[in-house]
């Protein structure tokens, strides 16, 4: 019952390899689908998701599955031929290792995350293992011609689908924190693949709504993930853009703070989110003494790189006139003396 593909060197083009990986990145997505409903060993995975607060519903609704503990049974399942075999080396699926003669699935005893595109195809996954004292606690699918970490987002297409009128998108770390959302009933939460937010994410979903609230743990490294988004944002913020960022109690993540406090309390604090100004000078003058002339001058000399960078338009002129403010240097002397004149 395997659609065996053509052999890439019977002439088809780059165009229908691409086809080729997302039926072989669609058909895995089957296999793991049926592991976590029929496999003998699919009860340690049914009770994690169970113990997370997931429901069925939640699990098809996001396509969730679970590869199996061993080395070859994707491979067994679907490697029909050599060509198959390629393309799922190809596809992510495989890890082939030539010099020791070695190829075994790449993921392994782990609850299954598959990432669609805006079309509903599978392009990669993500893998969440069910024991944490074994590393990596995720894995994602290797670069492939069919998936690029820097521009997909896990859960955009659900949201399109599951949200009729989507007006804002909440940015989280994690594929669980995106699940854990859409089970209390948010449905506009996305996450980037294990890595900093890009402007070509950002990019991506200025297409679709035009607000973002970034979700991160109030700890250090949630803020600094807050900070690398909102410099990836500076070079698109035009008028009519809104970017919030939304920092959660401490050892607090998406995930464990709506099943502690619920849909009303979250979406609450969402509301309260700091706004793109207010994050950028509280974290510019985290470290400055304002009440100081050099505190003042210190903010202004790290300020003005970054209003460099923003489109010309009325959000950066009332970027400008706030940097005013703090400075206490009247706006045009400021922008005459910073040099933001000639930009």
């Amino acid at each position: 019952g395997v659609a065996v593909p053509r052999d890439s060197r019977s002439g088809s083009t780059a165009a229908e390899k691409r086809k080729t990986l997302y039926s072989v990145l669609d058909q895995s997505a089957n296999f793991f689908r049926q592991q976590l409903r029929k496999s003998d060993l699919r009860e340690r995975a049914v009770s994690y998701l169970k113990g997370r607060g997931l429901s069925g519903e939640i699990a098809v609704a996001y396509g969730i599955g679970y590869a199996p503990p061993g080395w070859e049974n994707l491979m067994q399942k679907l490697a029909v031929s050599n060509v198959y075999r390629q393309l799922l080396i190809d596809a992510g699926m495989l890890v082939d290792i030539p010099e020791e003669s070695k190829t075994y699935d790449r993921f392994r005893d782990r609850i299954m995350f598959p990432i669609r595109d805006l079309r509903g195809r599978t392009i990669g996954f993500g893998g969440r293992i069910l024991d944490d004292s074994k590393k990596p606690k995720y894995l994602n699918s290797p670069e492939t011609a069919v998936f690029h970490k820097s521009l997909e987002l896990y859960g955009l297409y659900e949201a399109r689908r599951r949200e009729r009128k989507l007006d804002q998108l909440i940015v989280v770390e994690g594929y669980m924190d995106v699940v854990a959302l859409a089970q209390h009933d948010i449905n506009h939460a996305v996450a980037t693949l294990g890595t900093a937010t890009s402007t070509q994410h950002i990019e991506r979903m200025f297409r679709i709504v035009k607000t973002l609230v970034f979700c991160f743990d109030g700890d250090s490294a949630g803020k600094n993930a807050a900070w690398k988004a909102l410099q990836s944002a500076i070079p698109i913020m035009e008028d009519g853009y809104t970017v919030k960022f939304l920092f959660l109690p401490d050892g607090e993540d998406p995930d464990s703070y709506i099943r502690r406090v619920g849909k009303t309390k979250f979406e609450s604090k969402v509301n309260q989110s700091l706004g793109f100004t207010q994050f950028l000078f509280e974290k510019l003058e985290s470290e400055l003494d304002m009440n100081s002339i050099e505190g003042k001058a210190a903010l202004s000399k790290l300020a003005v790189p970054l209003v460099r960078e923003m489109v010309e338009g009325v959000f950066k002129q009332l970027v400008i006139k706030e940097l005013s403010e703090r400075t206490g240097l009247e706006r045009e002397k400021l922008i005459r003396t910073t040099g933001l004149d000639r930009i």
